[in-house]
């Protein structure tokens, strides 16, 4: 098998597309780091934003031991900077990582302020070994 980036990554969806979002908090699908018999070491997700017309779209990571009980993922877990959304940079990818101990690890996307919202969503890819940047 060649070492390419399709034989050493995993995607899964994170944060279903949906109608444009307005203010409220949304959870994304639980992400099990433990697949087929392989524990992926990190966790990159990419958000994709679309046009945002008002308010700010803010994401967070959250993770779990068993995927029942959720809290805000560590700092030093956290590799990036979660992105808040608004229309000065929407209409692109972002970034965020985690390296954590846990198994299970999700997002969460609160919105304020928007009566009309945006297009958010996001897909967690998993990697079995760390990549330099």
């Amino acid at each position: 098998m060649r070492r390419t980036t399709y034989n050493n990554v995993r995607a899964a969806q994170a944060l279903a597309p949906s109608t444009a979002r307005t203010d409220g908090a949304v959870n994304g699908a639980t992400i099990d780091r433990f697949v087929n018999d392989v524990y992926y070491r990190s966790v990159t997700f990419v958000i994709n934003a679309g046009t945002v017309t008002d308010g700010t779209h803010t994401v967070a990571v959250e993770d779990s031991d068993n995927g029942s009980v959720w809290g805000a993922a560590a700092a030093a877990d956290v590799q990036g900077t979660a992105p808040a959304v608004g229309t000065a940079n929407d209409e692109r990818a972002h970034e965020v990582g985690y390296v954590g101990p846990k198994r299970y690890v999700r997002i969460t996307l609160t919105t304020a302020g928007a009566t009309t919202g945006g297009l958010i969503d996001a897909v967690a890819i998993l990697g079995v070994q760390p990549v330099k940047r």
